[in-house]
């Protein structure tokens, strides 16, 4: 295998650019070429490829913006949702491209769409795939970690504090959103860390009404009695059904009479930037050296998987590292997102426990 292509796509995630990164140092060691596939699975189809490597007296090196690049939020290869890989017309296109420029193999980084558009081109195409997971949410089964997570609590954690020291001032109650449409796990960690009042996640299916009654009983006891807190600090996925304006404006009408300050803070994109923590940049580096000595040894379909949440992975040269064929990863991604899974079943489980702990 002389060249390999590597590509980002759905939503970036902090740690993405030092995927990218330890992918290209790991193959041009091993005297592999690398290109860059550029705005995800569109660029396949429509050719958008980039050097990554360059030759040198002893063989070939990454290019020279590598090495800062790494270091980056987002993606420098971009990113893009495509439409057009959903049809077999666009895969067969995509693997077409990849023959044409003699790509041996393909490392994709991303979330659920991604893996499973990497799944459909290992079983459509002569070109072997390895995925490697990159989501800020965390709802990708098999793995304990994905890229993106610890850089994305850290800043929802830093923002939470920065609110609380002007809420704590002005004595008053945030309802404070962070993204995850169909995981609470954002909302769920940085509640703990940021020691919130009360954590609304979109598992728990909660009626408008009942968490409208909820949230203002909680503020009311906190702010309108003889408690001496100054701030009531409530995170909300922003998966839970009730938009968070209307939250805030309901809670409000129905403490009109107690001289409450109510206020809603959206963190939304906020939470994707940034440089990589150092947990992410390790990330992606371990599991990138794994996704390259996987296409080497002739691995296709499957993912890398960090600290495995399930049995029967595939070993690999790290000990923290192994590979799951990607059918066995959307089923268990599926059963992360409806609830089925003991993963999710456990994650509910602590917070029901802690839940009046929250508030104290």
């Amino acid at each position: 295998m002389d060249t390999i292509g590597v590509l980002t796509s759905g939503g970036d995630a902090p740690g993405m650019n030092a995927a990218i990164r330890a992918v290209v140092k790991v193959a041009s060691a091993r005297n592999v070429r690398v290109l860059g596939v550029e705005r995800g699975y569109d660029g396949l189809i429509e050719g958008r490829f980039r050097q990554l490597t360059r030759t040198v007296s002893w063989g070939l090196a990454p290019i020279g913006a590598l090495q800062s690049e790494g270091n980056k939020g987002g993606t420098m290869l971009g990113s893009a949702r495509s439409s057009r890989f959903m049809a077999p017309e666009g895969r067969e296109q995509a693997s077409h491209r990849l023959q044409s420029l003699g790509v041996r193999g393909l490392v994709v980084i991303g979330g659920n769409g991604s893996v499973a558009g990497a799944h459909h081109l290992a079983i459509e195409s002569p070109i072997p795939v390895v995925a490697i997971p990159a989501s800020i949410d965390n709802d990708i089964g098999c793995t304990s970690d994905a890229i993106g997570v610890d850089t994305a609590l850290n800043t929802i954690v830093e923002a939470c504090d920065r609110i609380s020291d002007t809420a704590q001032s002005l004595k008053r109650a945030f309802v404070v959103e962070v993204m995850g449409r169909q995981s609470g796990y954002l909302a769920m960690s940085a509640a703990v860390a940021s020691a919130a009042d009360a954590v609304l996640l979109p598992e728990h299916h909660t009626p408008d009404d009942e968490i409208i009654e909820s949230i203002a009983n909680l503020i009311h006891r906190n702010l309108a009695t003889e408690r001496a807190k100054r701030l009531v600090l409530i995170i909300k996925a922003e998966g839970v059904s009730i938009p968070t304006d209307r939250l805030v404006s309901e809670v409000e009408l129905r403490l009109r009479d107690a001289n409450i300050d109510i206020r809603g803070a959206v963190l939304g994109h906020i939470v994707r930037g940034g440089a990589p923590s150092f947990h992410d940049r390790m990330l992606a580096g371990r599991l990138g050296l794994v996704a390259v000595e996987a296409l080497m040894n002739g691995v296709t379909g499957h993912m890398t998987a960090w600290r495995t949440t399930v049995g029967g992975g595939r070993p690999t040269s790290d000990p923290m590292v192994e590979l799951f064929d990607i059918p066995t990863v959307l089923t268990e991604t599926t059963a992360l997102l409806d609830g089925s899974s003991e993963i999710t079943k456990r994650r509910m489980r602590r917070m029901e426990d802690i839940q009046g702990v929250l508030s104290l």
